[in-house]
């Protein structure tokens, strides 16, 4: 496999016990940053419900990671940033916050990107902690600043600087999350999740065209939607998702969150690839038998290998007929997700160990107690030193009895 190096600054925030997780990793040219929180070194959360200085503070940190890898800010390409938010968190004053952080630190010299997905959430994993951001880079092999393409069509809400609603680099591709808002600030479909679902994936096709690329090219589809962790809201939204695919699709995540603003129903970002030669790459699929599955035929793939990447798509505890399987038990539901995510990659010949990033989504509240219980047990499914991890509370996941889920993107040997 791209020979991996990891990062771990001296100094740096650490979690209550020890974990095999790195701050950052670096593989190729490629690298992930996990979550940045404003922690001490002991794990102690810092400037408690100050949502401005955390912002500068994990800005800071996740230059910090990236400087081990001799890159930096300029180097990002997307952004995810969850926060968490009673409601008055004025969402575009904190949009432009990151970027005037990301600039001020020397970050995107061209204005050529990167795309951010913004998350509200009612809470993040400890008391008083208000943002976590991760981050992908992209580095050439003699730390130079790859070349990059963005698109920023005319009919979509303008973002601040510095950040671009789609971004090219090499074989790869990012969108910002879309919603139903236009430039002029109106928005379609008010409070209709499956017409709002409609015009986000319209906005990710039109963004990836200005591109080169086609929602065929998606590898990794994610979606954050005004749930209630109920069969009746995430299932009429995930049918209207998959018309825009042909089985097997792409991998997919689908998570609720309560905390969208007034008026937004669901956001869509989308990771696709296209060879740098304008030529679709080929992919192969996970080979599973008495797999879990979702209650609805939906085209998602559980795992795609495209190039040196593999996708494993969220894992859940259901059975093979759709139901949930030890509910109220987070750390045995941990158990079959991470094995599930253990099954995917052996059909690609791999193991968990190849492993560069990983997201754990788990219902819970600002509780250090179930925080650390998650991530000691995750932890332990792999080799130190492992990939990037983030985790992050939800109030539910999108069915019920369900307790956490899981993606996972590894890389193979050349």
């Amino acid at each position: 496999m791209p020979v991996r190096s990891y990062a771990w600054p001296p100094g740096h925030w650490d979690w209550y016990q020890h974990l095999a997780f790195k701050h950052g990793v670096r593989a190729g040219d490629m690298v992930f940053v996990g979550g940045q929180v404003d922690k001490s070194p002991a794990g102690e959360p810092l400037h408690a419900s100050d949502l401005a200085t955390q912002t500068a503070v994990v800005i800071r940190h996740i230059d910090t990671v990236l400087r081990e890898f001799g890159a930096g800010l300029a180097n990002v390409v997307k952004l995810v940033a969850f926060y968490a938010t009673d409601g008055h968190v004025d969402e575009t004053a904190f949009l432009a916050d990151i970027g005037r952080h990301i600039l001020a630190r020397g970050g995107v010299p061209d204005n050529g990107g990167p795309v951010i997905t913004l998350v509200p959430l009612p809470c993040l994993a400890l008391p008083g902690m208000m943002v976590e951001i991760e981050a992908i880079a992209m580095i050439g092999m003699d730390a130079k600043r790859l070349a990059r393409t963005t698109a920023n069509p005319r009919a979509l809400s303008p973002l601040p600087p510095p950040f671009s609603h789609g971004i090219r680099c090499g074989e790869h591709i990012w969108t910002s999350a879309q919603w139903s808002s236009a430039a002029d600030g109106t928005r379609q479909y008010a409070q209709d999740l499956v017409g709002q679902t409609a015009v986000a994936m319209k906005r990710v096709e039109q963004i990836l065209a200005a591109l080169g690329v086609d929602l065929d090219d998606i590898v990794k589809l994610a979606t954050w939607y005004r749930g209630d962790g109920t069969r009746a809201t995430w299932e009429p939204a995930a049918l209207k998702r998959a018309t825009y695919f042909t089985a097997p699709g792409p991998t997919l995540s689908a998570l609720p969150t309560p905390r969208l603003p007034h008026g937004d129903m669901t956001r869509v970002d989308a990771w696709a690839m296209r060879g740098a030669d304008g030529h679709r790459l080929a992919r192969t699929y996970a080979q599973l038998h008495d797999v879990s599955q979702w209650p609805a035929g939906l085209p998602s793939a559980a795992g795609l290998q495209c190039g040196e990447f593999v996708f494993v798509g969220q894992q859940v505890a259901l059975d093979s007929h759709g139901q949930p399987v030890a509910p109220g038990d987070l750390l045995e539901q941990t158990r079959r997700v991470m094995e599930s995510t253990r099954t995917v990659l052996s059909s690609f010949g791999l193991t968990l160990d190849d492993m560069v990033k990983q997201n754990s989504f788990y219902q819970g509240q600002a509780d250090p107690e179930i925080i650390v219980s998650n991530q000691r047990y995750r932890s332990s499914f792999y080799s130190e030193p492992a990939g990037a991890s983030t985790g992050v509370p939800l109030p539910c996941l999108p069915l019920a009895d369900l307790l956490v889920s899981v993606e996972t993107v590894a890389m193979t040997p050349r």
